[in-house]
């Protein structure tokens, strides 16, 4: 973008018709009375000749770029700064061994499929700092607070079922887990989304007190139960190596998960598929909104040099010519 901060120096170029008519009047010439100037048209005129007579091009150049100079010409750089003030948030995925169960997808198992709908709502958080705690009989911080959404994608592809013990379902130690990893940290407010399948019964710390815990350092607790209704294919292998499949009951403390959500003023919500699951992260994605500040602002450089060079150039030129080659005698 190009603008001129003081335009009406452009009146300089009123100037220009008047320099063009002193050039001609000055080069006009007497009046002569000759009976034939047929052999004179023969003559063709010197390279010098016409160099001369373009001498006013020099000036007129040197007036237009002047009057260029004097109206500050500026070039504009648009930018724009954005200012976040981002949340800090904990997942906490079960990776136990019932997460093998596939009712939330047709050939997926559940853990397949919130990998899935987790990786898409953290590609939809750019602002936001966001860890990752995986438990089973154990809890541990697979990636800790990170703005770095491509490592942790790459942390979420790689949880599988078992990773943090295949048998049981440490509740509270995750939820402590993660309030641990929330202490100290500096967002706007501080969340943890919590997913299981199952009940507590590993850990060493109840999920009652995590839940005091959270509450007391300001972390509120989404909790999501993942499941279907009732009775769930499980993949299983027959005594011929066969992959066949068992159904076995859904088992979910919703009471606990709802508990959990009322102590630390979050919500519990339970997905019997995927639709529903993704439902959840994309309502919570829209309770939980980041503050994201966008400023517009231009940046001018000044081109005033530029020009100016420009006119000296040829007004020098003009003057060395008209006091060298071109002078004049009396």
């Amino acid at each position: 973008m190009l603008r001129f901060h003081d335009p009406w120096w452009f009146l300089l170029l009123l100037t220009l018709p008047l320099i063009i008519a002193q050039h001609l009047q000055a080069h006009a010439g007497a009046t002569l009375r000759y009976s034939s100037i047929a052999t004179l048209k023969r003559i063709r005129g010197t390279f010098s000749v016409y160099l001369r007579r373009g001498l006013v091009v020099l000036r007129c150049a040197a007036v237009v770029l002047l009057a260029f100079a004097l109206a500050r010409p500026q070039k504009g750089n648009e930018d724009t700064r954005i200012s976040t003030e981002g949340i800090d948030i904990v997942l906490a995925l079960d990776t136990s061994g019932s997460m093998i169960a596939e009712d939330l997808a047709q050939g997926k198992n559940r853990l397949d499929v919130v990998k899935a709908v987790t990786s898409d709502f953290i590609n939809k958080r750019k602002n936001d700092r966001i860890g990752l705690v995986v438990y089973g009989e154990d809890a541990y911080t697979q990636c800790p607070l990170t703005l770095n959404s491509g490592v942790l994608l790459q942390f979420v592809d790689r949880c599988h079922i078992g990773m943090a013990g295949e048998n049981r379902t440490a509740i509270g130690d995750a939820l402590a887990t993660a309030v641990a990893r929330l202490r100290g940290a500096s967002g706007k407010s501080k969340i943890v989304i919590l997913l299981t399948d199952g009940q507590n019964n590993s850990g060493r710390i109840s999920p009652q007190t995590a839940a005091e815990i959270a509450r007391s350092l300001g972390v509120k607790v989404y909790t999501i139960g993942a499941g279907t209704r009732g009775m769930a294919p499980v993949p299983a292998l027959d005594p011929f190596g066969n992959k066949v499949y068992v159904s076995q009951p859904v088992d979910i403390d919703e009471n606990l998960l709802q508990e959990i959500a009322t102590v630390t003023s979050g919500q519990y919500f339970r997905a019997t598929d995927s639709k529903s699951l993704q439902q959840i992260y994309s309502d919570i994605n829209k309770m939980e909104k980041s503050k994201v500040e966008v400023f517009n602002y231009m940046e001018w450089k000044e081109l005033f040099s530029m020009f100016a060079l420009g006119a000296a150039a040829f007004l020098v030129l003009d003057v060395v010519l008209m006091n060298t080659r071109f002078r004049k005698l009396p």
